[in-house]
């Protein structure tokens, strides 16, 4: 056996051990809600008044150097992010995409590629699911037959009151909430506008309404919010290839979460879903990409 294979021979029980140890840091963790907000550049946010969404990654970890999958577009990036993929495994390759463009490399038992919803569904057959959504293209990135709650809402103050109402009441065990703003007022007005950051002052208020029915709920001490969007953008639009409209927020904080953590290790969106899915303990499918965000465990 040659020095290389030997030394990686040796380092296996230590990596074993260290992944177990991180694992324990989030075993009690019974939830975990998921926030999309639509357009959100990352540049927007150092100078956005945005109390809660700062609040929350002081009292977690954050990169606003999370990166789309190209193009910088909807669908493309929210079944990413979803599917643990980038859009050659996946298919969807579009803004607007409602059917794979290119054969998925799997087809899941609910007629898709494979999701962190499937996931759960198979992995954890008595969990309740859900995915409240303000537009309306989400609806073909979902395995729709394995959710328990599918809901469209009209806008984002009926999608939050929706979710907060859900998150209350219900409990879920994994919720995906997608808001359509900032991303409305990008595309009609422009992004990086005063208009732009005036809305995100409503964007945050609704961050701080789904934050706080977590409280209500009783369940803060057992639930880990996430924080993404699927694109930023620039002048009116976005799909290009600019750090503006590529780089996104990416924020984390609960259970087992380091407080007031920047994250230095590189973050693809597709790695929200695989660190969705190791939170939970699941096994990923062999075609998934994406990588469990481990830095910001404690």
């Amino acid at each position: 056996m040659n020095c290389k294979k030997l030394t990686l021979v040796l380092l296996l029980p230590v990596m074993f051990l260290c992944t177990c140890a991180l694992q324990a840091q989030v075993k009690k963790v019974k939830h975990v809600v998921l926030l999309g907000l639509d357009g959100l550049g990352a540049y927007a946010i150092p100078q956005g008044e945005m109390p809660n969404l700062k609040r929350i990654m002081e009292s977690g970890s954050y990169s606003l150097k999370a990166r789309t999958v190209l193009p910088s577009s909807s669908a493309v990036n929210w079944a990413s992010m979803l599917m643990g993929s980038g859009p050659t495994a996946h298919g969807y390759t579009e803004w607007g995409s409602k059917t794979p463009e290119i054969p998925p490399a799997k087809i899941g038992n609910y007629g898709i590629y494979p999701s962190i919803f499937g996931l759960i569904r198979e992995q954890m057959p008595q969990a309740k699911t859900a995915a409240i959504y303000s537009w309306g293209g989400i609806e073909y990135l979902l395995e729709k037959d394995g959710i328990d709650v599918v809901m469209h809402g009209d806008d984002d103050e009926i999608c939050t009151e929706k979710a907060s109402d859900l998150i209350i009441k219900e409990k879920p065990n994994f919720v995906f909430i997608h808001l359509s703003e900032p991303d409305g007022v990008g595309h009609g007005i422009g992004h990086d506008t005063p208009e732009y950051y005036a809305e995100l002052k409503n964007v945050d208020h609704r961050i701080g309404r789904i934050y706080d029915a977590i409280e209500e709920a009783g369940i803060a001490d057992e639930t880990i919010f996430m924080l993404s969007s699927d694109h930023g953008g620039t002048g009116k639009g976005h799909g290009g290839k600019s750090l503006e409209e590529i780089y996104i927020p990416w924020i984390i904080e609960g259970r087992g979460i380091k407080k007031n953590h920047e994250i230095s290790d590189l973050i693809m969106t597709y790695d929200t879903a695989a660190t969705i899915a190791w939170i939970f303990g699941l096994d990923m499918p062999q075609v998934w990409r994406g990588k469990p965000v481990l830095e910001s465990i404690k």
